[in-house]
């Protein structure tokens, strides 16, 4: 199976609406759905949801 099948790239965009967004790799055999992570938003300057962007 290729390198970028089975774990591609994607954009991960923050919920505050900062526009602040995150570059990570993604297993989708474990993650079939869009990937939500809490993570740091510099613009905002707090945690925040983070959700996949296609």
């Amino acid at each position: 199976m290729a390198r970028s099948e089975l774990r591609p790239v994607v954009k991960l965009r923050s919920t505050a609406g900062t526009g602040h967004t995150y570059v990570t790799r993604k297993n989708r055999r474990n993650d079939p759905d869009r990937l939500t992570l809490t993570k740091y938003d510099p613009v905002a300057r707090r945690h925040v949801l983070f959700r996949e962007e296609r």
